[in-house]
């Protein structure tokens, strides 16, 4: 059974999640207070964690952060009031995998946990399953080990999100060819996800800032004005 963390600190958002998702057949766990959000994501395995950003004691994109830092993978998909785009972005930066703004439809939330969970379930990079090619591509000074889904910079671990991981994937599967942003959506977020060109343009630039030597001028992942992004490692 797929076990899914809600981390929501609104007793009424928290058993409408509950309950919808018990009735998927998804198992919940809940938690209510931000500062016992990490221990608990750290303590136990979850398929999929669902995290409020509004959140006592500690936000959630703190949480986020730190869960990343602490090496956790595990898909999050963040649920936020902010309507911003630059809210939006600092989630997605900070390492979540989707997000889901306030107040939403639980038709789509339950789409979006579906396609997030499909697309973990059948990675074999994720799962560390053999993949055929190559398991390990080296550029320059760094390292993506596809059979341990880690990237590696001069041979120590770099902290990376689970997509920048896919996309980094995609690009190097595909050195030398032309990526248009259509055809990276649907490599690493999935048909039927809406995902802005923006938000694919800052994985981008998140990724460069960890393999690139200068991330303004780089050598391996190339902008092409009006088409999309070209990998040259």
């Amino acid at each position: 059974m797929v076990k899914i963390l809600v981390i929501e600190d609104e007793p009424g958002i928290a058993f409408s999640l509950e309950t919808d998702l018990q009735t998927e057949g998804y198992e919940v766990a809940l938690v209510g207070d931000g500062a016992k959000a990490v221990s608990r994501a750290l303590e136990e395995p979850f398929d999929l964690i669902l995290l409020d950003v509004m959140l006592p004691n500690k936000d959630g994109f703190e949480i986020c952060r730190q869960l990343r830092h602490q090496g956790l993978k595990t898909p999050i998909i963040l649920l936020t009031a902010k309507t911003q785009e630059a809210e939006k972005i600092l989630g997605l930066e900070g390492g979540a995998d989707d997000y889901v703004t306030k107040p939403f439809s639980p038709r789509e939330l339950r789409a979006r946990i579906r396609a997030l969970l499909r697309r973990v379930v059948s990675d074999p990079l994720k799962s560390g399953a053999a993949n055929t090619g190559e398991e390990i591509h080296k550029f320059g000074c760094c390292e993506l080990d596809l059979a341990r889904f880690e990237l590696r910079r001069n041979g120590e671990s770099i902290d990376t999100t689970t997509t920048e991981l896919k996309l980094l994937a995609a690009f190097v599967r595909n050195r030398g060819r032309l990526l248009t942003r259509e055809r990276l959506l649907d490599e690493v977020w999935g048909a039927g996800i809406a995902i802005t060109d923006r938000v694919i343009d800052n994985h981008v630039v998140s990724l460069r800032k960890k393999i690139e030597d200068e991330p303004t001028a780089p050598r391996f992942l190339i902008s092409v004005r009006g088409a999309g992004y070209r990998f040259d490692g």
